[in-house]
Formats: C-alpha cells, structure tokens, sequence
C-alpha cells in the first residue's frame, strides 16, 4: 500500500507474442490477450551511445512463468539479437565503462542462487564472477572497469542451532508473516574477471531491507569508495530512518555521507563528481521526493521549483544537469534539471516516459515508454530537443485491436484543489447514448493515474463501460501540497476528491447513474471500502482488492508500522492520537454498506495483511451484504504471476459485468 508506485494499481503484465495471429480492428481487448503482452524493462545505453540493451520478457502459460531474455539493439540500424538463452532470473544490466562488455544478474543453474555474469561484446559466452552462497542482490562497475561492488545478505550464523529449533526470534519492526531471523545484506568486491570476493561491511545494520528496499551503489569518481543506503536494520519497518554512508575500498572503513534520515538513491555527477541524492522534500514523508546535490559541502534541493514527487533521476554528460522522471497531471514525463536553475519538461508527444532511463556519454537517451493505446516499448531520444522515436514493436498485436479511447480530466475539488484523473471511453462508443461506469482507482496513496496503457482499464472497456481512474490527495501529480494534503486526512479527504471527480463525469451526461461501480486493489482497495460505506447509495456494485479496512491492526502487524505514524503524527495505541486511527478506518461504515462487493487478496501480503479483507468480509456478510471473497495462495501484496493475475482481471471484470450490465 505504501511508498511510490510500487502499490500502483497499473501492472503492465507480461506474456508471450508468439502464435499470435493477425486481428482485425473489429476485436476487442480480451483476458487471453493478457498472455501476448511482451514486458520491456532495464534500457542500459553503451556509453558511446550506439547501442541498447534491455531485458525482454514472454510469458509461458502452461509453466505460469515469466521467460526473460536480453536483447540488443543497434541504433545506426535498428538490428536486434538476443544476448541469453534460457537463464532465469535475469536482471540489472549494466556496460563496462568502456563499453566493452555487458554485466547482469542471473540465477546460477547450480547453486540458484543469482550471481553477476560478465559478457564480452566482441563475442564469448557470459562469465560468472560471483559465488555469492546467499546470491547476489545489486551491483555496479568500478569508475575504470577492473571491479564490481556487490550486496549480498549475510549467511545464517547458527545453521546447527536453527536446524534443531533454536529458532525463537524476537518481534521488533517485523511484520506478522515474518517466520525467521532474517540477517542483515552488506556490500562486497570482486574483480570483473572474477576471483575470491573482498567483504567491505559488516554489522546488524543493512544496505538492504526484507521487502527488497535498497539503493544503487555508487562509486566515487577516484573508484577509492563506495556509497550506498544504510537501514538501522533488515526491517522495512524501520526503514524510514536510513542514512547515506559510503565505505573505503581499501581500509574498509564505514562513514556517513548524508546524515539526514530518509535520504536514498546516491549517485556522483561524470567530469564535475558532484554528489546527489533523494529524500523527500524538507524530510517531511508526506511531501514527494526531491532531488538534493551536495556542492562545496552545502546541500541544496535542485528540484525545490518543481516542488512535486520525483519518481526517479540520472545526471546528464554534463554534470551540471539532471534528468528527471514524475508525474505531471495525467502524464508520465521528462525534466532536464540544472543543478542551479529552473527545470525544463521534455516534449514527449503522447509518450508516457517510465522511469528507468540510461543516458550514454554523448547524451543519448534510452527509457520504457508507453501511450494510452499501446503497452510498454523501447524508445530513445537522440537529444533532449528531439521527438522520442519507438525502437520496438514487441506489442504490436494490440495495434489490430478495438481499444477505448482515453482523455485526462478535470476538475475544481475540495479545498480549493485543482484535481484530475483519467476517463476511458467504452469500446464502439456512441454519442447520446448513456453507458455504466466503473472506478478503478489507484494504489499507494503515493501514486498517479496517467494515460498510460492499462489492461484492466481496456478489458472494462471492452465491456461497454466508461472508466474513471481519478487522482486524488495524496497522489503524487499535482505537487506537494495536494500530496501532503492526505496527512491526518486519509479517507474523508480523498473521498470527496474522487466524490468531486465524479461529479464532473455525472455532469457530461454519459453516464447512467444508476449503473455505477467502484472499485481498487491496494489503497485503492481502501478508498473502494470507504466510499462504499461512506457513500452506499451511490454504488450498483464494488471490487475491493487488498484492501486496508482497519488501520490500528494494519499499523500492528503489517511491515511498514512505523510508515504509518507519518499519515497521523503519531502512534494508535497513545490516547492523543487514538481516536483518529479509528475514525479513517473504513470498516466504522461497514454497517452501511448495500453494494454486492468481491473481496480479493493474497494470503501472506505482508503489505495489507490479508486479516483486513476478513474482518470487511464477515462484517458485510453478518449485515446482509452479497459478499464473496477470493484468496489466492501467494505471499505478495499482488499475485504477480499471469495465471493468477488473468484470474483476479476476470473476477473483477466479471463481478461488474454482472452487476452493471
């Protein structure tokens, strides 16, 4: 539910291409089309620019596995050939300084565990360096090539003891699904020929948490140190409270970098070695992150006029510019940052940029981008003035489908805010007529809905409904007061937003008002079950997915506790703060629910434990309400596999259809 768009409600899911056969424009959108979308993901420009890799990835329906390859693209020409074949676990690419050969991440057909393999480009099959007997979590290339800095987590130091149940572990910050002492992750070298690998930290703090928090490392311009993020300990918990240290390759000595709490995602500047980092805005958690550059020992917010959430950031050739990735409204977008100086937004066209970027030494740009109508591809900018150019067509396929068409809208909210959201048209849409409408709202709350291409949006679509998608406080689009706005305001807030949103969509007399569904996974799910409860009149019916329903025993038992207390200033369980926890809870209005509501969620989310979706179901079912509640057998916050995946769309598509049409 937390932190960015990783509890975004969008999943661009990834599926096989091949067999698909030609479609005509007289076909819509369908549940099997999920298994032909093809995920491109980790664009790594050579550093002379004239080459891509990235990682593709199929799905196989009959394993319910993902298949990832990586694969190379020649700009000059547009030449593609695949790098692996039949490596699992592939990930984090990054080229030599030199541009001489390509490192990534795999699974070890041996040990399984994932190592870093180095390639040759002018031919020779990837090497493994590592022998990591815990795998290997991150890395990075040394400023002349001859080393690899590496996370891996420590070993198990009692294996004996553990093996005869000596196995009790103390509760702190860790989460009601934890079942072990887990033990802390640290940063390691190696030579990128591979060898015996030197260990550079040590210690119960961790450069990594359980739920896979962890920042790049990043080599200072002399390559005599390395910097990366310091947790207090393994738990994403406590992980609000992590510094910036970096350690002497050679005296393995550890110090602090930025000492400001929350401070992450470090990286030095080519030619200039300035230092940046993120932390969110004054570290206030409820504001966006922004971008600090630490110069002749000051700090200073370079993203201080954008005054909104920075997904991501990479410095440009220069050195003395950032190129930004975020939201701006209903479009994912480019900045190019001075680091002293107002920032500029690309123009991208109807491209909505992702935000991982590479950036080669001549300032070519290579990014995963999408539009309204079609699913991730590959794009490059060839400067920062110039139109991004497509460079694959790995989705093609739904180039032949009917889609409905997508437009941003807005509209004045409570509190004098300037709000918006996206409205997809139905498939075969006629003028005059009315049509039901679903809500699918986002996760996070720090999150956005943009005109990015959306599967769940065009299957419902396809269906013959309009879907809204609104933003709401505490999105991270429209600055950082309409984000911070959410603090101490969680439900009642957001929901008139989306109430306000609404509005305007009732207004363009589209939409039959009686036919109207509402529905969200994550904390989208808990916006779902608070206007369902808080509104009941409003509503034919609701999709509820993942849903947080009772804060107090969310903040008790799920992993990110501590990350609560920011939304309400204080602990649930202190009386000055007691009564607010309770009265943002959706389940106080569970009694007034009448829409017939699915309920889904995984069984060992740590996220939104799936007790929350418990507690709404039998509070609906005891009052009266056609309740149903699906839980599938995985230990995420979304089941991430296509099979599960396909099954919780067509529930949620069904359960509309069923109750709208």
């Amino acid at each position: 539910m937390k932190k960015v768009s990783r509890f975004s409600l969008v999943l661009i899911l990834l599926a096989n291409l091949n067999g698909v056969m030609a479609q005509s424009r007289n076909v819509p959108f369908q549940l099997k089309d999920l298994r032909s979308m093809v995920g491109v993901s980790d664009p790594q420009i050579a550093p002379d620019g004239s080459r891509i890799a990235y990682v593709v990835s199929r799905v196989d329906w009959e394993k319910d596995k993902r298949i990832p390859e990586i694969e190379l693209l020649t700009l000059e020409n547009g030449a593609t050939r695949t790098l692996t074949y039949k490596r699992e676990g592939i990930g984090g690419l990054r080229w030599s300084p030199d541009g001489k050969r390509l490192a990534f991440m795999a699974e070890d057909p041996d040990s399984k565990k994932s190592q870093v393999f180095v390639m040759r480009m002018d031919g020779g099959d990837p090497v493994r360096i590592t022998d990591s007997k815990t795998g290997v979590e991150e890395f990075s290339w040394s400023p002349d090539g001859a080393t690899i800095a590496f996370v891996a987590q420590d070993t198990i130091p009692n294996p004996e003891a553990i093996k005869h149940h000596e196995d009790a572990f103390e509760v702190t910050d860790n989460n009601y699904t934890v079942r072990k002492e887990l033990q802390p992750w640290h940063v390691w070298m190696v030579s990128s020929d591979g060898g015996n690998a030197k260990r550079l930290t040590e210690g119960k703090w961790s450069v990594r948490t359980d739920q896979e928090t962890m920042s790049p490392l990043a080599w200072s311009a002399d390559g005599k140190s390395v910097t990366f993020q310091r947790f207090p300990d393994v738990w994403e918990g406590n992980g609000w409270h992590c510094v910036i240290s970096s350690v002497d390759t050679g005296s393995a000595k550890v110090s602090v970098t930025v000492s400001e709490q929350g401070s992450g995602t470090p990286s030095y500047a080519p030619q200039t070695g300035t230092f940046a980092f993120m932390r969110p805005r004054n570290g206030d958690q409820n504001n966006g992150n922004a971008v600090y550059v630490k110069t002749n020992g000051q700090i200073n917010d370079a993203t201080k006029d954008l005054a909104r959430n920075i997904n991501g950031y990479v410095w440009l050739p220069d050195g003395k510019s950032l190129l930004l990735s975020g939201e701006k409204g209903t479009r994912a977008v480019l900045w190019r940052q001075p680091v002293d100086g107002p920032a500029a937004m690309l123009d991208l066209g109807d491209v909505e940029a992702g935000s991982e970027i590479s950036v080669s030494n001549n300032g070519v740009i290579a990014f995963v981008g999408s539009t309204p109508e079609h699913p991730s591809e590959l794009y490059v900018l060839k400067s920062l003035e110039s139109q991004p150019l497509r460079l694959t067509d790995l989705n093609s396929f739904v180039d032949t489908l009917l889609l409905g068409k997508s437009k941003g809208v807005d509209w004045k909210g409570p509190n004098n805010f300037d709000e918006d959201g996206v409205l997809t048209y139905p498939v075969g849409y006629e003028s005059g007529k009315k049509y039901p409408l679903v809500l699918v709202i986002h996760g996070g709350p720090e999150a956005a809905s943009t005109l990015r291409f959306s599967p769940l949006v065009q299957l419902l679509a396809a269906q013959g409904f309009f879907v809204f998608q609104p933003n709401y406080r505490g999105s991270t689009n429209l600055g950082d007061a309409y984000q911070h706005a959410i603090f101490r305001d969680t439900g009642e807030g957001p929901g008139k937003d989306v109430m306000a949103g609404l509005k305007k969509i009732q207004e363009s007399g589209m939409i039959d008002e009686s036919r109207i569904g509402i529905t969200g996974w994550s904390y989208g799910g808990y916006m779902t079950s608070w206007l369902n409860g808080r509104y009941p009149d409003k509503w034919k019916a609701a999709v509820e997915g993942a849903a947080l329903n009772d804060w107090v025993m969310d903040y008790t038992i799920a992993y990110y506790q501590t990350g609560d207390i920011y939304f309400f200033g204080g602990s649930p369980w202190v009386k000055k703060y007691w009564d607010i926890w309770r009265d943002q809870s959706p389940i106080v209005f569970a009694d007034k629910v009448k829409a017939p509501t699915l309920i889904m969620g995984d069984a060992g989310d740590g996220n939104v434990p799936i007790v929350n979706s418990y507690e709404m179901y039998h509070a609906l079912r005891d009052n009266g309400v056609h309740t149903r509640f699906f839980v599938y057998p995985a230990d995420t916050h979304f089941p991430g596999d296509i099979v599960r995946t396909s099954d919780v769309y067509g529930r949620w598509v069904d359960w509309m259809v069923k109750y709208l049409k």
